[in-house]
């Protein structure tokens, strides 16, 4: 059987590993002053995202309508697709996951669609060990449990300058507890069961970031990990978390990278510029 693997692009996978992966990408929109972009487009990168959140325009974003992943799973099929996996960010944070359920069921061959309950490299890596599986010759099912059982044991914390994005955008969760007179306070988020929830509240950007590694550092423990350090419009601080991470975790990443990139534009809509993020992904067996 032919297994043909899909994700969205939150998953922010670049173009590179998603070739070697073999996954197709459907974007996200990002919404600037009305008019929609395919996530990914030069006129919706991370930057002009950044851009325009600094000068108080309008951007928001939209999900895939059904019929975008229909035509994609007809392609698929025609093209030689058996069946189809289909590798998605929380349905709490979007309705991604839900457009693909609904275009799954008229899909011309079975399709089977995951719910990561992760966001951006979360889900990436998720995709990436359901990639695996298949490369290796498993079934539809074994690279769904691989995804499932990759995304469910991914920490992900992150840091954010204010919370004004979040509330703006509906995409706050459990970390309004933290709103009133406090929206100057630098939050540690964290993604749990699907959303965003606080971790803690700490003063001065310097501590919460420092705090950040701190927690990146617990969750790896003794486990070998996959490790991504995201940013909007923050790449020194970035950069300078990346390399202490590294040298932190020399022996749970056994010669892998501390991955270090950009947030992509739909998720960054949403968090705003000076976003840090950690993802911590222990290795999960794939076969």
């Amino acid at each position: 059987m032919t297994v043909a693997l899909v994700t969205d692009s939150t998953a922010s996978l670049t173009p590179e590993v998603a070739g070697e992966c073999g996954v197709s990408v459907v974007p996200v929109q990002v919404v600037i002053d009305d008019v929609s972009y395919d996530e990914g487009a030069d006129e919706a990168s991370p930057a002009c995202v950044a851009a325009a959140l600094r000068e108080k325009r309008s951007v928001s974003t939209s999900r895939p309508a059904p019929a975008v992943f229909a035509d994609l799973y007809r392609r698929l099929a025609d093209e030689g697709a058996d069946e189809i996996l289909s590798v998605h960010l929380s349905s709490e944070v979007s309705g991604t996951f839900e457009s693909a359920q609904v275009a799954a069921r008229h899909a011309p061959v079975p399709v089977t669609c995951v719910d990561t309950r992760q966001v951006g490299f979360g889900t990436g890596y998720a995709v990436e060990s359901a990639a695996a599986v298949l490369a290796a010759g498993g079934s539809r099912a074994e690279a769904a449990r691989a995804a499932r059982e990759r995304a469910a044991a991914v920490t992900s914390v992150l840091y954010v300058d204010t919370l004004e994005y979040l509330r703006r955008g509906g995409r706050i969760g459990g970390a309004a507890a933290v709103f009133g007179g406090a929206l100057a306070v630098k939050p540690l988020l964290a993604i749990e069961n699907g959303v965003i929830t606080t971790l803690e509240k700490v003063r001065t950007s310097g501590r919460a970031i420092s705090r950040l590694e701190e927690l990146a550092v617990a969750a790896a423990g003794d486990q070998q990990v996959d490790v991504t350090v995201a940013h909007l419009a923050s790449e020194e601080r970035a950069g300078a978390l990346a390399a202490s991470l590294a040298d932190r975790l020399e022996k749970q990443l056994d010669g892998r990278e501390v991955r270090c990139g950009e947030l992509g534009a739909v998720l960054g809509a949403h968090v705003g510029p000076g976003m840090l993020a950690i993802c911590v992904a222990p290795l999960v067996p794939t076969v």
